[in-house]
């Protein structure tokens, strides 16, 4: 399931289930026509619709999409970003932050920095798999990776912490 919020004023539940597209509980019909990688012809209602994805900033899950000349500013949370927030994790100061820690239970896929580097916000650290899902970790913050305290294959725990900044 995904929340996405419509230039900061509407709030839709939008999930793909069993082949089904669903808006708040609800099945919607949509013939979709891709015109070109970042343009697409939608039927909806016996209305048409040209829209076209104008921005997106994957780091901050936010794009600005194009609906028949008007533009709408549009950003998504997934489950992840929901579980961050029920865990309280989201509102984590980019300047203070020194460390991350592992948001839930899980096993280490994958460690993609090394000590050292250097990163920006929303750079990928490492790959966590969570409830026979994978995450993608990423910085909350700019910075220098100070320690790596996990590698391929640690399981680690809620909480433990797995990269310290300088």
């Amino acid at each position: 399931m995904y929340k996405v919020k419509v230039n900061d004023q509407f709030l839709f539940e939008v999930e793909n289930k069993d082949s089904a597209f669903l808006v708040n509980g609800e099945q919607v019909q949509l013939d979709l026509s891709t015109i070109r990688h970042n343009r697409t012809h939608v039927l909806y209602q016996n209305r048409s619709f040209n829209t076209e994805v104008v921005d997106i900033n994957k780091a901050e899950k936010t794009c600005k999409i194009k609906v028949n000349g008007n533009i709408y500013q549009v950003s998504i949370e997934d489950q992840f970003d929901i579980l961050l927030k029920q865990l309280g994790l989201d509102n984590l100061s980019a300047n203070k932050v020194l460390e991350i820690k592992a948001p839930m239970p899980g096993l280490v896929l994958k460690v993609l920095v090394e000590e050292n580097a250097e990163v920006k916000k929303g750079d990928n650290l490492l790959v966590l798999e969570a409830m026979k899902m994978e995450n993608i970790l990423k910085s909350s913050t700019d910075g220098v990776v100070k320690k790596i305290l996990v590698k391929q294959g640690d399981k680690v725990e809620k909480n433990q912490i797995l990269v310290q900044f300088k």
